[in-house]
């Protein structure tokens, strides 16, 4: 099984834009962002606030943190649950097998699941009330834009 990498992930609710691409990088860390979609760039178009951040990927150093909106008003954002870990993967089944390890005694925000960017992907709070995303990208979607 390969696990590529493990990212660190947060979620604003839509302050995304200005609290990384506005803020974070250009004023406090230098960062560099290798890739930004939002909601109405993205096949789920229409489906709430468009102009919300669906993904970002910013570089630091050596380091890529990730964020996104809150799209969906029915998960609120609140200090506890607005960091995950993400788990990048090119295997689906050790992935399944990892999430579904992690998910005994938590709770399955999300099974595992194909979506238009990911072969699966799946969220869960684990029994310690760590956050985790779980993500095997689909071919040809490239390593910076979607990786977990």
């Amino acid at each position: 099984m390969a696990v590529l990498a493990i990212f660190r992930r947060a979620f604003a609710a839509g302050r995304v834009r200005e609290m990384w691409i506005e803020s974070l990088t250009a004023v406090a860390l230098g960062g560099e962002i290798l890739f930004t979609q939002t909601f109405g760039e993205s096949p789920m178009k229409g489906q709430g606030a468009d102009e919300l951040i669906m993904h970002t990927s910013l570089k630091i150093g050596d380091s890529v943190i990730m964020a996104s909106d809150n799209g969906q008003p029915e998960h609120a954002v609140d200090v506890g649950n607005n960091i995950s870990l993400a788990l990048g993967s090119d295997d689906v089944a050790a992935a399944e097998k990892m999430f579904d390890k992690l998910a005994d005694g938590g709770k399955v925000n999300m099974p595992m699941q194909e979506t238009f960017w990911a072969e699966s992907f799946g969220m869960l709070t684990d029994k310690f009330g760590i956050n985790w995303m779980f993500n095997c990208e689909k071919a040809g979607m490239g390593g910076s834009s979607a990786t977990a």
